[in-house]
């Protein structure tokens, strides 16, 4: 099976989320390369059209949710541009404890098992 690219959209303030699934890419048998456009800066048109070359040649985007994503600017656009993009989308939630809903966004638990059960549907 060939890798697939994922995007993965995040709130800041879950970078270390974030991280631990940068993590998982670097072990040679996953089968998902990972795609990170975090900034702290400004949601400038520059970071737009950058984000929205990388979604485009993403086979999915991966969207950590929280009660961060509620507020988080750049993932809200992130999410926007891969449904105006037509790009697969899937929520997983970043704690056990904490199970936001975000409008148009089907979630689910994290698990590595889920995550590669959906790359796999890609």
């Amino acid at each position: 099976m060939a890798n697939k690219v994922i995007f993965v959209a995040f709130a800041i303030e879950d970078e270390r989320v974030r991280d631990l699934i940068k993590g998982q890419s670097l072990h040679t048998d996953t089968p998902f390369e990972y795609t990170d456009m975090s900034v702290k800066e400004a949601y400038d048109e520059e970071w737009k059209k950058k984000v929205r070359t990388r979604i485009l040649r993403s086979d999915g985007v991966l969207a950590i949710v929280s009660k961060n994503s509620l507020t988080s600017h750049g993932q809200k656009w992130e999410i926007q541009c891969a449904k105006e993009e037509k790009k697969k989308l899937k929520g997983i939630w970043a704690y056990k404890e904490d199970r936001t809903d975000l409008a148009g966004v089907s979630t689910m638990v994290w698990t590595w098992d889920n995550i590669a059960k959906w790359i796999d549907s890609l």
